[in-house]
């Protein structure tokens, strides 16, 4: 994302944009420059410009991708099925499940079927006496072919409406709803606007590979920004809610806008316990210390943890902020706990620490999803119940009531990452991506860890046994 020559409107509009992406916190710093810089003071712009230089090293490229994911749309489905059908080039968004549907429906007319979901090979196929009294003049492989043609698309319109959905509870997970924020609004308010883009660029920071934690994406430059934005008295804070729900923040609010605010929080967590009861149900977790197991759909599971905690986490702090927080007395679902990987288990257990201490609340309690549709209860008492027993805090953990703000961070430039590991610039870090290096999968070329030269890894990494290594 290059700020350079821009106008302060078209870098806000950048900005706009960057809330559905995933740009490097510098590079939103150099567009928040361009689009409010003149109304600094010194010092302000000093720490500014101190994040936005960072967006200009190694020429501002990096390896990493600036987008989550995309899903791949059913243009070659769709495209099979236009030539073999003889169909007309209209009215069929590859890019949309529903379309993909609909258009899944007028193949299945055209075989004898009704209903896109009713496209079994062996069940629904029409005999070749029911063909003929419907009228469709084929021969038995050519409908077969076709038939085949309409499963794909309608099992296509299914895996990408997957997909999709997977993408949005990322941008959920990473940044709440700032990607449905309007553009008008955006433009409107151009601080509150910088402020959202660049803590939601923080929360999208890809997870390092230690054992210190994740750093706090409330960082200085979060705060001058979250600073001029609390001095303004025509600030937009619905706008800023939907990305930072905080005690501050939903104190600023309408009821109504809080209500509102509860209802969409309680509708992902629903959302999202669904999907998370279908991975769970589809694989075998050991919950006692949710260790990464063969076959186990690591990446889904902890994406939707991420959503599921995120949603969880601003209704605790909607609730607190409209002094509902007595409704945990009714209904208090637990938190969801991600899967680790084995090497980094092994690398805490070496360096004197142990599982996370919320994995033994978390094994106490019902599932979130049995909680939410009603299977198990779980009220307020039971959740401290479970945390004295594991020797949790249930307020400063964040259980039953919001979470605590963390320490100030300071700024730092985004490490180049290869699944986790730090490296020492974006070539190398694409060579060692190209290899399948850290992957933990075969490595391509004879490349293992001792062929590596040295300072080019930034990172400490365990060794096998689990203990690490400089």
């Amino acid at each position: 994302m290059s700020a350079a020559g821009l106008s302060a409107q078209e870098a806000l509009l950048a900005m706009h944009g960057s809330l559905a992406q995933r740009p490097r916190p510098e590079d939103v710093a150099h567009l928040v420059l361009r689009a409010v810089g003149d109304q600094l003071g010194i010092r302000e712009r000093m720490l500014l410009g101190r994040a936005a230089r960072a967006a200009s090293r190694w020429n501002g490229w990096s390896a990493m991708s600036s987008e989550f994911a995309r899903p791949v749309g059913g243009e070659r489905q769709v495209a099979a099925a236009r030539r073999l059908f003889d169909l007309p080039a209209d009215g069929v968004d590859a890019d949309d499940p529903a379309s993909l549907l609909e258009f899944t429906l007028r193949l299945g007319e055209s075989l004898g079927a009704v209903d896109p979901h009713r496209l079994d090979f062996l069940r629904d196929r029409l005999s070749r006496q029911a063909r003929s009294a419907a009228g469709i003049e084929l021969s038995k492989r050519q409908y077969n072919r076709r038939f085949r043609v309409a499963q794909r698309v309608a099992a296509k319109a299914a895996r990408l409406g997957t997909e999709q959905t997977k993408r949005d509870l990322t941008l959920v997970a990473r940044g709440g709803f700032a990607a449905g924020i309007e553009r008008g609004a955006f433009l409107a308010d151009p601080w509150a606007g910088s402020f959202v883009a660049y803590y939601t660029a923080k929360r999208k920071l890809r997870r390092e590979f230690t054992l210190s934690g994740r750093d706090n994406p409330y960082d200085e430059v979060a705060d001058l920004l979250f600073r001029r934005c609390a001095g303004n008295p025509a600030t937009d804070w619905w706008m800023i809610a939907q990305a930072y729900p905080a005690p501050e923040v939903l104190a600023r609010l309408s009821e109504a806008r809080r209500g509102e605010l509860l209802g969409r929080w309680w509708t992902t967590m629903r959302q999202v316990a669904g999907l998370l009861q279908r991975v769970w149900s589809a694989s075998e977790f050991d919950r006692a210390t949710m260790v990464v197991r063969r076959g186990n759909d690591s990446s889904t599971w902890n994406l939707l943890c991420g959503a599921y905690n995120t949603a969880r986490a601003a209704w605790l702090a909607t609730l607190a902020a409209s002094g509902s927080i007595g409704l945990l007395e009714a209904s208090c679902p637990g938190k969801a706990m991600m899967l680790i990987a084995a090497d980094l288990a092994a690398w805490h257990r070496s360096a004197g620490g142990g599982l996370h201490p919320d994995l033994g609340v978390w094994a106490r309690l019902p599932l979130p999803w049995e909680v939410l549709d009603g299977t198990a209860t779980c009220v307020r008492r039971d959740v401290e119940a479970a945390c004295a027993d594991a020797g949790v805090d249930p307020v400063g953990s964040g259980w039953v009531a919001p979470r605590p703000a963390g320490a100030l961070g300071a700024f730092r430039p985004t490490p180049e990452l290869v699944h986790g590991v730090s490296i020492a610039d974006p070539v190398w870090a694409t060579v060692l991506r190209s290899a399948g290096a850290f992957s933990g999968k075969a490595v391509t070329g004879g490349l293992d860890r001792a062929g590596i030269p040295d300072g080019v890894v930034v990172s400490d990494l365990p060794k096998p046994s689990g203990h690490a290594e400089g």
